[in-house]
């Protein structure tokens, strides 16, 4: 079964197999193997090698050879990343109706610019959101994921954190909508729901062949796992009426459930190297 992925980039969907299927047997995967798991998704075999390429160029894989192929193994930082994915990534965190926030508040001398910068990445990669060039918040259930991840990038020196009621004036949905991208979020969940809602009616009404499995979970995945990194699960009253990522999230975690066991049986038929575990749904 051959199929494209709409417009997800060959890079992507790589950082994902490896994320799937690499790390039980040392996180490699041969070039062999990676062209033919991404053919099964319409992605010929230069496209693979050039983003192989982009990504050993950022370092997220380090080229090895095993029993003489030629292949890939992920490096320590990009097993960082995909450790992190994981809490994230399979994860419904939301926030409760009491309405506590985590403040986010830093100076970063001018001579440190590219600390500034980097700060600001990793706390929009933990969902905050833009009161301010130097103050920044979220909901309070994400304190502890913040605290390890900045203490882990040096970046707690930097910055104080505060636990906080909002207390006017504003109209604290109003501020919500000030302070996050919900326009632009909740697009992003209304095309996991376009694009995937039919998806789980199929699989729901009969049980399809495990190339198909494949081909939907490596595109789900994608697609999915760059939003828990921008929503970080606000509290459902004060999100528009028309929201959609509670729904998003019920087609992710429900298709995950039917199809990630045959997904990952049919990626063990193409590529030697991937073991099937029924243990393991990924």
């Amino acid at each position: 079964m051959t199929r494209t992925l709409g417009t997800s980039p060959p890079r992507a969907l790589i950082f994902t197999l490896y994320g799937l299927y690499a790390r039980e047997t040392g996180g490699w995967l041969s070039v062999r193997s990676l062209i033919q798991l991404l053919g099964e998704v319409g992605v010929d075999g230069q496209a693979v090698r050039s983003a192989v390429s982009r990504l050993k160029q950022r370092g997220l894989l380090v080229p090895e050879k095993w029993d003489g192929l030629a292949g890939y193994t992920l490096s320590e930082r990009a097993r960082d990343v995909l450790l992190e994915g994981d809490r994230r990534i399979f994860a419904r965190p939301r926030a409760e109706g009491d309405h506590q926030w985590l403040l986010a508040v830093f100076s970063v001398p001018e001579s440190e610019r590219d600390q500034r910068h980097k700060l600001r990445s990793l706390l929009t990669q933990l969902g905050f959101g833009t009161v301010s060039a130097g103050a920044w918040i979220a909901p309070a259930h994400v304190e502890g994921l913040t605290r390890e991840t900045l203490d882990e990038a040096g970046m707690a020196e930097y910055l104080d954190l505060f636990r906080s009621e909002h207390l006017g004036f504003r109209p604290l949905p109003e501020q919500v909508a000030r302070w996050w991208d919900l326009e632009t979020l909740n697009l992003m969940h209304s095309e996991i729901v376009g694009t995937y809602r039919s998806t789980l009616d199929a699989w729901r009404d009969s049980t399809q062949d495990d190339a198909t499995a494949f081909v939907d979970y490596v595109g789900l995945l994608t697609s999915w796992r760059r939003l828990p990194y921008l929503d970080p699960g606000l509290p459902r009253d004060l999100l528009p009426d028309d929201w959609r990522g509670v729904e998003a999230a019920d087609i992710f975690f429900e298709l995950r459930d039917r199809i990630a066991l045959p997904a990952r049986r049919h990626a063990a038929t193409k590529a030697p190297e991937v073991t099937f575990d029924p243990q393991v749904r990924g």
